[in-house]
């Protein structure tokens, strides 16, 4: 593991002993970079998003927690990726790399617990294997009352051309084949498969019960400020989630598997 800079923000690199990479600024637990070992890079990052902590990043994978988008009291899309995480273990084996990232309510600034008052305790760990990224979620309620949350893993997916893209394996609509912007909720199968234009990418998940595809379209974008009027064309959102807020026992945990693998 090496510690960097994304932007003006902390982070680290890890490599995996096949020669692929993942970058996370400490920021949000942020995933900002993953290159498989053939160094393609397989997520998108805005060139207009910030990258000083002044406000969420756009691109890679932001952290969905407790609410998704405006389904709370909260803040938009919650607190997790607006809250500076700790570094927890690290290591690496003959064929995985990885490292994990903690958060806790006494780390989330005060002004953005406001509508949510509840002790939790997060884990995000990143493992690099052959061909593959499994990001693996946890969150634990550390209060002595239950809470409701949501979460997500917002993955930006870099594709060739949007209009290009193919997802194949959802319940209700399969293949779907992209055109028009597009803000959908899918039950979840536990695999889908992503043709972005070269090869394909598997998409892997549990504990998670949808699946949110989006992509804002042309004009939608151009309203975006940390978004380039054309960059829409480039990426595709398909993240595994508990869009609404359910119950969390006292004392209780919960985990979330999304696991990527790139195939020729």
């Amino acid at each position: 593991m090496q510690s960097t800079l994304f932007g003006q923000l902390p982070a680290v690199t890890i490599s995996a002993p096949d020669g692929a990479q993942a970058t996370i600024a400490l920021y949000g637990a942020h995933l900002a970079s993953w290159k498989t070992a053939d160094g393609r890079e397989r997520l998108f990052m805005s060139d207009a998003s910030p990258r000083d902590g002044s406000a969420a990043i756009r691109g890679g994978v932001p952290v969905i927690f407790p609410q998704f988008s405006t389904r709370g009291p909260g803040q938009r899309h919650g607190v997790a990726r607006l809250s500076h995480w700790r570094l927890g273990d690290h290591g690496q084996d003959a064929t995985t790399a990885w490292v994990e990232f903690l958060l806790t309510h006494e780390d989330v600034p005060a002004s953005l617990a406001q509508g949510w008052p509840h002790a939790f305790a997060l884990a995000l760990r990143f493992t690099l294997q052959p061909d593959a990224l499994e990001m693996r979620y946890h969150v634990r309620n550390t209060g002595g009352q239950p809470f409701d949350f949501a979460c997500a893993l917002h993955t930006y997916f870099q594709v060739d051309e949007f209009t290009r893209t193919v997802l194949a394996g959802l319940p209700d609509e399969s293949p779907l084949h992209f055109g028009p912007p597009l803000d959908n909720i899918y039950p979840a199968p536990a695999e889908v498969t992503l043709q972005p234009g070269t090869g394909t990418l598997r998409l892997q998940q549990e504990g998670f019960t949808q699946f949110v595809v989006w992509n804002p379209g042309p004009e939608a974008a151009a309203k975006l400020a940390d978004l380039h009027d054309d960059e829409w064309q480039r990426f595709v959102c398909i993240e595994p989630a508990r869009v609404d807020q359910q119950p969390l026992a006292a004392g209780a945990e919960w985990t979330g598997v999304h696991t990527i693998t790139a195939q020729s």
